[in-house]
């Protein structure tokens, strides 16, 4: 049942609580799950994690560990027929991962709910795809534009010169990649009960909150001049959204009515339960890494006993 799981942090796996939540009980979904890039033979749970920091730490990288991790035969080396293929097989795989929950979601949703996934620009679509698959209508995919991002990827010009290419300079502002300055919103949607406010009228969900007092005229589907929270030593997760963006999200898509719920499968440090306590909302977190719940846990008091 839904009623011991309200306002808590559940320290598990996602699926399996998800299995446990009654049909048609909850009003949307905002989340931040693992990425793609290497879910071929790896489980994301709290040793994956050390191993992937780590790894980063020990190359004296700041890659991000969420994404890539050495050692996995996708972050560099020839681009050959291999390497093309397995990168498919793990778009494919991380696809089927994406479906496995996205079904108990798509079940536990009311008519009407709107999901709200994080991910790369480069596999937003898969994650779209995947949804749409289990049921779920494509509505959108909104652009959470980040302060600037630093250049990635190869420069052909210092790559060359490093080599002795006397013709180096042909290639000045090559790159194999552009600066990535925006992040992915997925935006779906589970199928109205006949039209939009035959289904407001039955579940209390289905619409989307376009103008409020922190909304400057009719909200855009660009997200921008959002500055990151700042960081503290208490907090270690990798990967934290800004509360601020996490509160506008929730805001956007869950109508503050006594029953309506938001749930996070992968909450991470727990920014969608803290945004949605500011919000006087009612939510539901499922996170496996257990250092993660208690960050969460932290900050969640925290952010009930200033509401």
């Amino acid at each position: 049942m839904n009623d011991k799981y309200i306002n808590r942090v559940i320290c598990g796996d996602s699926l399996e609580v998800l299995k446990e939540i009654d049909d048609n009980s909850i009003a949307g979904c905002i989340t931040d799950p693992p990425y793609n890039y290497e879910f071929i033979g790896r489980n994301w749970d709290d040793e994956e994690i050390e191993r992937r920091i780590k790894r980063s730490q020990e190359k004296e990288s700041s890659t991000l560990v969420k994404n890539i991790p050495y050692g996995s035969g996708l972050a560099g080396g020839v681009r050959n027929e291999r390497w093309y293929k397995k990168n498919r097989d793990n778009i494919l795989e991380y696809r089927d991962w994406i479906k496995v929950w996205g079904a108990e979601l798509f079940r536990v949703l009311k008519p009407g709910s709107y999901v709200l996934v994080f991910n790369s620009t480069r596999t937003s679509a898969h994650i779209q795809v995947a949804l749409e698959d289990v049921g779920f209508y494509a509505r959108d995919t909104i652009v959470w534009r980040r302060q600037s991002g630093i250049p990635k990827g190869l420069n052909a010009e210092k790559k060359l010169e490093k080599m002795g290419d006397e013709n180096s300079e042909l290639w000045k502002g090559w790159h194999s990649a552009l600066r990535s300055e925006w992040e992915a919103i997925t935006v779906v949607q589970k199928p109205l009960v006949n039209n939009y406010l035959n289904t407001l009228q039955k579940y209390d969900v289905g619409l989307l909150k376009t103008k409020g007092a922190n909304i400057d005229g009719f909200q855009s589907n660009i997200i921008e001049d959002i500055k990151r929270d700042p960081k503290t030593e208490s907090n270690t997760h990798i990967t934290i959204k800004p509360l601020e963006l996490i509160q506008k999200l929730v805001e956007m898509v869950i109508p503050p009515i006594e029953g309506n719920v938001v749930i996070d499968p992968f909450l991470g440090s727990g920014t969608t339960a803290v945004a949605a306590i500011n919000l006087g909302i009612s939510w539901i977190g499922i996170e496996r890494n257990p250092e993660y719940v208690s960050i969460a846990n932290d900050r969640i008091e925290k952010a009930s006993s200033n509401k």
